[in-house]
């Protein structure tokens, strides 16, 4: 659903029983320093531009269409577009979501998916790409590619109006059913721009919703709260962030990039990695990513609102496909 590129470190070709409490200007930090929670079911959504949320959405309202309702997780973890889904499905019915989907008149397409007579087309996320890829290609390590990252996105700002911090919020809210942080734990993942930390936010964060998931979003020009600037929640650890979920009895993780990443294999950051370790201490893991036959729709095509009814189609196939299979899971 955001509008700048979505989930960074994935190809746009990616907890806790007691929380902290902590007052409004100090964010909950890296919440992988928590103890783990035990017993719980986890639900991770990962990012993916605007058809990615828009297949998160699908995917969840066909597994519920089908007798299978995951958003009773005890805990949700969003990043990036996941984080605009995590907050829409804490306020409204995976079903009136994905109809609203479809419903919406999406604007016309300027150019063809895919290739433009054998070229393939360049599009602001692929120039969004490449700046990633050579910030990437200097960093010693995750940590340092954070604090790249952060430099970059605080020098585009420096350069800029200042006039989208006010458009970027208005916008994030819009989409918001609800303007509440839901009783149930949801994480939303971002990054401090200033110092490359890992941030996660909560409803015991002290800051409204909508700016945890405009931060979480902000994969382009830093999001500000309070003194305070944030960029992607997917600079964190891939798109996904599903080592969040450590402790849980069951991981269910949605990636609409399915789990690429464009960090090297050695930082450890890869979604394959990430459940690999939760597997390790205990977790069931399940991941549901995109058929390849609607990978299309995403990749290059992330950001473009004419795919989001077919991206949330697909999704919805596969939601209801896979709900038999998942119910032992998840109950």
């Amino acid at each position: 659903m955001n509008t700048a590129p979505s989930s960074p470190l994935s190809p746009i070709s990616t907890t806790a029983s007691e929380l902290p409490r902590h007052v409004p200007d100090r964010p909950l930090l890296d919440a992988t320093n928590l103890a783990p929670a035990s017993g719980e079911r986890a639900l991770v959504l990962g990012g993916g531009g605007s058809t990615g949320n828009a297949w998160l959405i699908g995917v969840i309202a066909g597994l519920s269409d089908a007798g299978l309702d995951v958003t009773t997780a005890d805990l949700t973890i969003g990043t990036s577009a996941g984080s605009t889904a995590a907050a829409q499905l804490a306020g409204a019915a995976p079903a009136e979501l994905f109809a609203t989907i479809l419903a919406a008149t999406p604007p016309q397409r300027t150019r063809p998916v895919g290739s433009e007579q054998g070229r393939v087309p360049v599009s602001p996320v692929t120039d969004h790409l490449e700046r990633i890829r050579k910030i990437i290609a200097s960093a010693d390590d995750a940590a340092d590619m954070r604090r790249r990252m952060g430099a970059a996105a605080l020098d585009m700002a420096s350069a800029s109006d200042g006039s989208w911090q006010t458009q970027w919020r208005a916008t994030v809210a819009s989409r918001l059913p609800s303007q509440c942080w839901p009783q149930r734990t949801v994480l939303i993942t971002a990054v401090d721009a200033q110092t490359g930390e890992p941030v996660v936010f909560d409803r015991h964060s002290g800051i409204d919703l909508a700016d945890a998931v405009a931060a979480s979003c902000a994969s382009g020009l830093p999001y500000r709260i309070g003194d305070k600037r944030y960029i992607d929640g997917g600079y964190r650890s891939n798109a996904e962030n599903a080592d969040l979920a450590a402790g849980c009895g069951r991981v269910l993780v949605l990636s609409p990039f399915g789990g690429r990443s464009l960090a090297p294999l050695e930082w450890g950051v890869h979604l394959a990695t990430q459940v690999e370790e939760l597997r390790s201490r205990g977790s069931r893991v399940e991941t549901i990513f995109p058929e390849s036959s609607s990978e299309h729709l995403f990749g290059a095509n992330a950001m473009d609102l004419s795919l989001r009814p077919a991206a949330a189609r697909a999704g919805y196939d596969q939601g209801k496909a896979l709900a038999g299979k998942l119910a032992v899971f998840w109950r």
